[in-house]
């Protein structure tokens, strides 16, 4: 049953959306000149990019309720549904994750040689199951987009990593994905057992899998805790959440550094924290309140500590990704509409901030050969472009007033601070120590002597890469600058999930 004042329309916005990705990958599978699959890559994420802003002009950010749906029997007899549709606290993370899969591509021109076809075939997969992923309402079709960015991921890894062991590190990978996908069906199948326990149908006729309806149906207190376990446990793998981190150095380090981009900066595990571990089990979510805040805080410190004592310029990064995500989940763990539109603000942010700053290493690591800081310094003196742009990216990671970065770490702490205060005060810490790792990798890898002759006589920025570099900075200054445009879309969600949370305390 749909939800009051949900929206649908006669145009259906999101299909074209997710199909356009689809028929790039058939164009390039016909196109008689691999050369110029570059061009019908970027063509078609292009157009990806336009319906996205079509669906955000669309979208009425007045209304808490799903927008834009489109819904279909899909297999009837067990109740599963093509069901899509957005809300405030999915509809920005469209035009963003094509904004940077664009920057990828970019990113790809020139350094894929072998089977380019391919490759931007996979990408294009990888881009449809990612936007599947921000507007499915049917559990069953959402499992499906989540399993489907697997296949891609692997072979993007395993075919163009430049690292020896990116067979390794695609396989490992892909066994965390598999596993974390065991407890979310177990959970999606007690959540639809449940509801045909409760009606007259029965098994299969009265198996639900519409997310909102699950949203309001009765779940006994045990079953909130179950579920909400094992929705934790398979969104921590790829949020990632310690100790389930260990596939994020090793990838980071055997794969292309665009693919890093999209794998890191895309943070699919921790959206689905808050879309359905959370309001799918709220009384569970705020008895175990103490977990979420001990799992942010753990990698907030974890991977600040680990990030300090990394020589490698991408690691780091890495590390740095992994501790800023347990700042999103002591958010999360906050419960109010201050930490609720934090936690989405900062997700929103690492699209472009982290996703910024490893395609930006990408393009040293072309120049230099190498992302170790001891191969680096003086990078500055022949790369001044390459080196502001990417000083500003790092201001925006450590939540400088004027970027983006700034309002979402103000409301995370202001609300970890009023409800978890030793775990704000912890946060905190963390953020003195990202200040540290940051500043010093910045520092070793810009300043300085440039004892390596590439570096001394290597070239700045060019203007594609230019252009993508810029595209990101201005994101992040408009982010910074004017956050009532990123609050005002995702106010009314994000109150209604606060509120859901305060009813179910009651």
């Amino acid at each position: 049953m749909p939800e009051p004042n949900a929206i649908a329309t006669a145009w259906p916005l999101l299909s074209l959306m997710l199909l356009t990705p689809l028929l790039g990958v058939l164009l390039l599978l016909v196109w008689p000149r691999p050369g110029q699959a570059r061009w019908i890559a970027l063509g078609a994420t292009l157009a990806t990019l336009c319906q996205a802003v079509m669906i955000l002009v669309r979208f009425d950010s007045a209304l808490a309720s799903f927008q834009l749906l489109e819904e279909s029997d899909w297999v009837p007899t067990l109740g599963i549904r093509y069901l899509v549709g957005v809300d405030g606290m999915a509809v920005l993370f469209l035009p963003l994750t094509a904004v940077l899969f664009c920057g990828v591509i970019a990113a790809s021109w020139t350094g894929v040689r072998n089977m380019p076809r391919l490759y931007f075939s996979l990408l294009l997969l990888l881009l449809s199951a990612t936007l599947g992923i921000f507007c499915a309402l049917d559990l069953v079709l959402f499992f499906l987009f989540w399993e489907m960015t697997l296949i891609p991921a692997y072979f993007l890894i395993s075919l163009w990593g430049p690292g020896p062991h990116r067979r390794y590190a695609a396989i490992k990978y892909t066994l965390f994905m598999l596993g974390s996908g065991i407890p979310l069906l177990f959970a999606f199948l007690l959540l639809a057992f449940n509801h045909a326990s409760l009606g007259e149908a029965g098994v299969p006729a009265g198996l639900s899998w519409d997310y909102r309806q699950l949203l309001q149906t009765p779940l006994s207190h045990g079953d909130q805790v179950v579920v909400f376990l094992l929705l934790l446990a398979g969104f921590a793998v790829k949020t990632p959440l310690f100790p389930l981190h260990t596939w994020v150095p090793v990838v980071s380090m055997e794969s292309p550094t665009a693919i890093t981009a999209v794998l890191l900066g895309v943070k699919l595990g921790a959206y689905g924290v808050i879309r359905f571990a959370v309001p799918l089990a709220p009384a569970a979510a705020q008895e175990l309140h103490w977990l979420l805040a001990g799992l942010g805080v753990l990698g907030i410190l974890y991977g600040a500590l680990a990030a300090l004592a990394q020589t490698n310029l991408r690691r780091m990064l890495a590390y740095a990704s992994f501790s800023h995500v347990g700042l999103v989940l002591l958010g999360v763990s906050s419960f109010d509409l201050a930490g609720a539109q934090g936690a989405l603000y900062q997700l929103l942010n690492f699209t472009i901030v982290a996703g910024g700053l490893f395609l930006l290493t990408g393009f040293l690591h072309q120049r230099v050969g190498s992302t170790e800081l001891i191969s680096l310094g003086g990078a500055a003196h022949s790369m001044p472009r390459l080196a502001a742009l990417m000083f500003l990216l790092f201001l925006a990671a450590l939540g400088i007033p004027g970027t983006a970065g700034f309002p979402a770490e103000f409301l995370i702490l202001m609300s970890a601070l009023n409800s978890h205060t030793g775990a704000g005060l912890a946060a905190l810490a963390g953020m003195v120590l990202g200040a540290g790792y940051t500043l010093a990798s910045f520092r070793r890898t810009f300043y300085g002597p440039a004892h390596n002759q590439v570096i001394a006589t290597a070239v700045d920025l060019r203007g594609r890469e230019l252009l993508v570099a810029v595209g990101f900075a201005l994101l992040v200054l408009l982010g910074g600058l004017y956050p009532a445009g990123v609050l005002n879309i995702t106010g009314a969600a994000s109150a209604q999930w606060a509120e859901r949370l305060q009813q179910s305390a009651h």
